[in-house]
């Protein structure tokens, strides 16, 4: 009853609320990204949801866009502003995913969505972590969050999936604010580095 009906109850007007509540936060963290990053506030990237369906995920943008004489953007570790650095330290980057929520992409606890190219990559078993909605944060961010190995992670997924219920989902709650008041096990890499070195593992461990 949970799964079906009362998570997605509790996700709309949990995000909505909440949404509602940070909004001069949200605001605040709009106009200072506005100059930041010279007029862009947002970053939206595809990613799998549910059943592998793609969607576009909603972040504030952490990293400006300048580039090289040759017209390349820089690495990363150029283009992350200190404000970015700042709100991906805090976690204050994925506020905007309460919008994915609200609209019924993602809930607030789930398997976190990855990149699309990981589609063919999965077993049979790590693809059953698609079988929920992804989410903000889930069971495997909050035992070891960015800085746990994917492999540890997609274990961690499937089991919240064989195992969620509403009690699972607060002790989730708990832990991931507790991690982020803490600035616990956080990972300021950028997304296209680690979707290499991702990529890299995975195509070693399936030869």
């Amino acid at each position: 009853m949970y799964k079906n009906f009362f998570k997605r109850f509790f996700d709309f007007w949990a995000a909505l609320v909440g949404l509602i509540l940070i909004s001069p936060i949200f605001i605040l963290v709009s106009f200072t990204l506005l100059f930041a990053n010279q007029g862009k506030i947002f970053y939206t990237q595809k990613r799998a949801g549910k059943n592998g369906k793609v969607f576009r995920v909603i972040k504030f943008k952490t990293m400006n866009d300048k580039k090289d004489e040759n017209g390349e953007l820089l690495p990363y570790y150029e283009r992350i502003t200190k404000v970015g650095r700042f709100m991906r330290t805090t976690s204050l980057d994925e506020l905007p995913q309460l919008i994915n929520v609200i609209i019924g992409q993602m809930s607030l606890i789930g398997p976190r969505p990855l990149y699309m190219e990981y589609l063919p990559l999965y077993t049979e078993e790590q693809n059953r972590r698609h079988e929920v909605l992804p989410g903000i944060t889930g069971w495997a961010q909050v035992h070891g969050r960015n800085v746990c190995l994917l492999s540890k992670k997609f274990e961690y997924d499937v089991w919240y999936v064989d195992n969620l219920s509403f009690a699972v989902d607060l002790k989730i709650i708990y832990r991931t604010i507790k991690n982020v008041l803490a600035g616990k096990d956080i990972n300021q890499g950028a997304d296209s580095v680690e979707l290499v070195d991702d990529l890299n593992f995975y195509n070693r461990i399936q030869k």
